[in-house]
C-alpha cells in the first residue's frame, strides 16, 4: 500500500504536535481524532497495527520518504486489534526500533484487566487509557507533550483509584483530634451509681472473697 501522499499531507509544520492514533474501530478513531483536534494536535488516523508499522516506515519495506523526519510526537493504540494487537505494536516499536522507541506509546482499552495493564506499562507505554477516552485524558497527555504538565507515575488504573482512596495527612489529623474530643472526659456520659458501683463497695467485696 503507497502512503507517501499521506505522509506528505500529514508532515505539517515541523512544530506542531502529531499524534498517531491507531483504532480498528471506525467510531473510536473518530471519538480520538476529534478529542485531539479539539486539543490543538495533528492527527494520523490509521486502522491496524501492521498500516501504523508501515506509516512509520518500519514494515522492512524500502521507502521514498525520510522517515527519519517524520515527526509523530505521540502514538495512541487501541488494545485489542485483528492481526496485531496493540501490546504488538507496542513491543516492535520500542524492541526494533531506533528512531521511534523514544516517542511516548498510550495503550487503550474497553476491558479493565489488570495483567495487561501491567504488560504493557512494564514495555514500555507511556500511559493505559480506559475507554471510553474523555477530553480531560487527551488534555493530560497534551499538557504533558507540551511541557505544561505531567503524566501520573507509571500504574494501572485500578491502582491508581486505591490510591486516591488513601486518606491525606490533614485528614489524618482530623480524625485523631476527633477521636481524642469524644474520649474526653467532658463528653463522656457519667455513669450511675447503680451502673458503677463505688470504690468503698469494691474494696469491701474484694475484702469478702479473701
Amino acid at each position: 500500500m503507497d502512503v507517501t501522499g499521506n505522509v506528505l499531507t500529514e508532515m505539517g509544520t515541523a512544530r506542531e504536535l502529531h499524534v498517531l492514533a491507531v483504532d480498528d474501530s471506525h467510531v473510536d478513531r473518530k471519538v480520538i481524532e476529534r478529542l485531539l483536534k479539539i486539543s490543538s494536535c495533528k492527527v494520523t488516523v490509521v486502522e491496524s497495527g501492521t498500516r501504523a508499522l508501515q506509516y512509520l516506515g518500519l514494515d522492512g519495506e524500502n521507502s521514498s520518504i525520510d522517515f527519519d523526519s517524520l515527526k509523530v510526537n505521540l502514538i495512541m493504540t487501541d488494545y485489542s486489534m485483528p492481526e496485531m494487537t496493540g501490546y504488538e505494536l507496542l513491543k516492535k516499536i520500542k524492541q526494533e526500533s531506533s528512531v521511534f522507541r523514544e516517542i511516548p506509546v498510550v495503550v487503550m482499552s474497553s476491558e479493565n484487566i489488570l495483567t495487561r495493564i501491567d504488560s504493557c506499562l512494564e514495555e514500555g507505554a507511556e500511559d493505559f487509557l480506559l475507554k471510553p477516552v474523555k477530553l480531560s485524558d487527551v488534555k493530560r497527555l497534551t499538557d504533558f507533550m507540551r511541557g505544561e504538565g505531567k503524566i501520573a507515575e507509571k500504574q494501572s488504573p485500578k491502582r491508581r483509584q486505591s490510591d486516591n482512596c488513601t486518606p491525606s495527612l490533614s485528614t489524618m489529623f482530623s480524625l485523631t483530634s476527633y477521636h481524642r474530643n469524644i474520649t474526653s472526659p467532658e463528653l463522656l456520659p457519667s455513669l450511675s451509681p447503680s451502673a458503677s458501683p463505688s470504690k468503698k463497695s469494691r474494696v469491701s467485696k474484694k475484702i469478702e472473697l479473701c
